[in-house]
């Protein structure tokens, strides 16, 4: 038992998790300001034999589900993926900000940076079985080596939209 404990923590620290045939990496949900009642939570989603995420929940949100965004023309537009994100076998998925992401709406408390969000993951492998993937998704304002890579920094102005009311706008550079 304390192998396997020692195996969980090692995988904690370098960001992975594996739940069955599911491997999760970097995973990390942007923390909130006071007021704002939605943020997205973000990873790499590999499914060995392939799989579907079909759903997420947190204590921390009252609805936790599955978006995409995209762009059509000048128009954002976000909405939840019916029927689950599909998973294909042995590629990774990339839930980011921009594209697919898990979005947590009915935040009961503002996200601190560095603080950590309890996630469970919802996965549907091809016989139809359901399994779960709890974690502890690390919180920060931008992704975790963003700026040390030198990968720009996404910043949007969220002031406006539907639970970010306590954003405040970005500024004009």
């Amino acid at each position: 038992m304390k192998i396997k404990a020692l195996a969980l923590i090692a995988a904690l620290a370098c960001g992975t998790v594996y739940a069955q045939t599911v491997e999760i990496k970097d995973a990390w949900a942007r923390a909130t300001v006071k007021g704002q009642t939605a943020t997205g939570a973000f990873m790499k989603i590999t499914a060995r034999d392939g799989a579907k995420l079909i759903g997420a929940s947190s204590p921390a949100a009252g609805v936790a589900e599955v978006h995409e965004m995209k762009m059509e023309g000048d128009v954002m537009k976000m909405r939840a993926v019916q029927g689950g994100l599909d998973l294909p076998a042995g590629k990774t998925v990339e839930l980011k900000s921009g594209g697919y992401h898990l979005m947590l709406m009915d935040l009961k408390a503002p996200l601190a940076k560095d603080s950590t969000l309890p996630l469970t993951l919802v996965f549907k492998d091809a016989k139809g079985a359901e399994s779960k993937l709890e974690l502890k998704v690390p919180v920060a304002t931008v992704a975790p080596g963003a700026k040390a890579a030198g990968q720009p920094v996404m910043n949007h102005d969220m002031h406006g939209m539907p639970g970010m009311s306590g954003a405040k706008p970005a500024a004009k550079q």
